[in-house]
């Protein structure tokens, strides 16, 4: 979760939540759900990297 995240990057959870959460939010990179933060395809695009198939459709873009 952002706990994991936030060691990860050595940063605090509240930055995290406050800063780096709404930017991503904003430019299409993810997305909150019911069942938590999720990436969407656009931040698989950015990074080169093949989206897994879930089937669902959750991603709100698509």
């Amino acid at each position: 979760g952002v706990e994991s995240l936030a060691a990860a990057i050595s940063e605090e959870r509240g930055t995290i939540e406050d800063v780096l959460e709404p930017f991503l939010i904003q430019q299409g990179f993810m997305i909150r759900t019911p069942r938590g933060r999720m990436v969407t395809s656009n931040a698989y695009q950015h990074f080169g990297v093949v989206a897994p198939a879930s089937g669902k459709g959750d991603d709100l873009f698509d």
